[in-house]
């Protein structure tokens, strides 16, 4: 048993069973893992890009074809394997037609992307529905601004919130400006109370904070903006608030507040703090004003 035991190295291993599926060598065994490795990672690749289009229900038609194909066939069902047999021989012409649109936006992306970030799709989607998240917020607060409609916005982080979350009402919907224009439009059932938006999802609304017990803030600060240092304190979510009575937009990290922010300056605060903060040298905020 002993003399057993000391022959069976990995090497020894690797070689049985390399003979035993038939290749030559190690080598082709590790070439071949190698190479179902990459194939299978494609394909894991192109299910995530057809998802949530008109090519993943495109894709289940076919394999309900396949499937039926392969059950007439096994159950002698002549006539049926015999039609499905010729129609998925066209299938493949027939899919560069069917499939043009997400075959060209596919390779579009795969064209602007860099090597790194087509071996990481799922990051620069994220980063791709960040971008969109921080304009949809940009835009929303501005009208916002504008009417003098107050807001109070919260972004989460690396830090949960679930149960500020659980206190709202739950929506789980893409982040637009016109969703959220509408529900902090005044007199309507949601407007009293923050959104939270986690992973670039407006998950809830008229949810409530916990408000700072700073007792040197300024008088001028209201509700919003103590509910906004509040959150900021007890964890490292984004607060944006839109003042009722000024119309002035402020935001607030990590229990500091700045206030009178134009659009691009709030554009740029939450650029730097959603996409940047992971990059190197990166701070983790812009500014840190304790308010007066």
């Amino acid at each position: 048993m002993s003399d057993v035991l000391r022959d069976l190295s990995l090497k020894n291993l690797v070689e049985s069973i390399s003979v035993y599926i038939g290749f030559s060598n190690s080598l082709d065994l590790i070439r071949s893992v190698i190479d179902i490795t990459i194939v299978a990672y494609v394909i894991y690749k192109i299910a995530l890009l057809a998802r949530e289009t008109r090519a993943w229900q495109l894709i289940k038609g076919i394999l309900v074809i396949v499937i039926a194909y392969k059950a007439g066939d096994i159950l002698g069902l002549k006539t049926i394997a015999f039609i499905l047999k010729n129609t998925l021989q066209y299938l493949a012409i027939a899919l560069v037609v069917l499939f043009q649109p997400e075959l060209r936006r596919a390779l579009e992306q795969i064209g602007r992307s860099r090597f790194r970030n087509i071996l990481n799709l799922d990051e620069e989607n994220t980063v791709i529905q960040t971008t969109t998240v921080v304009e949809e917020v940009v835009k929303a607060v501005t009208e916002l601004s504008k009417s003098f409609t107050g807001a109070l916005i919260i972004i989460e982080r690396d830090t949960k919130i679930g149960e500020v979350i659980n206190t709202g009402v739950r929506l789980d919907s893409y982040v637009t400006s016109e969703l959220l224009i509408n529900i902090f439009t005044p007199n309507t059932p949601l407007h009293d109370g923050a959104v939270i938006i986690r992973a670039n999802k407006i998950m809830a609304a008229s949810c409530f904070l916990p408000l700072t017990d700073n007792p040197n803030l300024s008088k001028e600060l209201g509700t919003r903006h103590r509910a906004a240092l509040g959150i900021t304190e007890v964890s490292d979510s984004i607060a944006v608030v839109v003042s009722e009575e000024t119309g002035k937009i402020s935001f607030a990290l990590n229990g500091g507040l700045t206030r009178n922010l134009t659009p691009d300056m709030l554009r740029k605060a939450l650029n730097k703090n959603l996409l940047e903060r992971n990059g190197p040298n990166r701070k983790l905020m812009l500014w840190r004003v304790r308010p007066k």
